[in-house]
Order: structure tokens, then sequence, then C-alpha cells
């Protein structure tokens, strides 16, 4: 079975999710947990994902905690919402062929599945000021 990208930014969401809920969980084993790998080869650009996220989560915590309204704090954020916040700015930032208004759209996508309306509304709005950021920042 040969997975779309929607597909797997939800892997990358659920390993992602695994690993913040158990950090010493051996990403191996998280990796095989996901039912969609018969043939037990991972997608290149689900470690992609993953592997991305992690190596830059200390700079893409700071810019979500610059996204927050006054008296937010990451800490404040339902993890789920955290965690679509990173893989969305680090696929704005980093991966390639993927542009901005897809990255936001993916991040709305995973929020449906994911999380509530609410933190659909607020991820769409934090996303956005992200990329108004960018664009006047280039």
């Amino acid at each position: 079975m040969s997975l779309n990208r929607h597909m797997i930014r939800e892997e990358a969401f659920q390993v992602l999710f695994a690993l913040q809920s158990d950090p010493e969980a051996d990403i191996q084993t998280v990796y095989e947990a996901i039912p969609h790998h018969d043939e037990k080869q991972i997608p290149a650009y689900l470690m992609t994902l993953v592997n991305g996220v992690r190596e830059h989560q200390e700079q893409l915590d700071e810019q979500i905690n610059g996204l927050l309204a006054s008296g937010w704090t990451l800490g404040r954020l339902a993890k789920p919402d955290l965690i679509i916040l990173r893989l969305a700015l680090f696929e704005m930032q980093y991966a390639e062929n993927v542009p901005a208004v897809v990255a936001i759209n993916e991040a709305l996508e995973l929020t449906k599945t994911f999380s509530s309306d609410k933190s659909r509304k607020f991820i769409n709005g934090a996303l956005g000021k992200f990329e108004k950021q960018e664009s006047l920042n280039n």
C-alpha cells in the first residue's frame, strides 16, 4: 500500500505524539506500531518529518511561543495542537516542495482528525500570522 503525503503526515503526528507522551520510547518500536506498514518499510518522508521536528524542536517551540497571545505558554497548549504546529512550521521552513498554503491546509486537516474546531481556528490564526511574518522578512 502506497501512502500519500497526507497519510504520512497523520503517521508523523502519531509518532511524535507517542514520543511526546513517552520520551524514552524506542522510535523503531513506535514506527513499527503504525498499522499501515505492511512491508515494514518506513516511508522516507515520514522519517524526514519526525526527525526534522525532533531536531528543530527547540527552535520550533520558540517560534510557536512568539505566536501565542500574551499570557499563554507552550504548557497551556493541548499536546495535539502543539505537535500539529511543530509539524506545520517544520514543513513551512524545511520541507522541499511544500508551499506554505499546503502546510497550513494539512495542519488544519490534522486538527479536524486529532483536535477540535476551536483548535482549528487557533492553529489557522497562528500559522497565518507566521506566514505573514515570514513574507515580511523575505
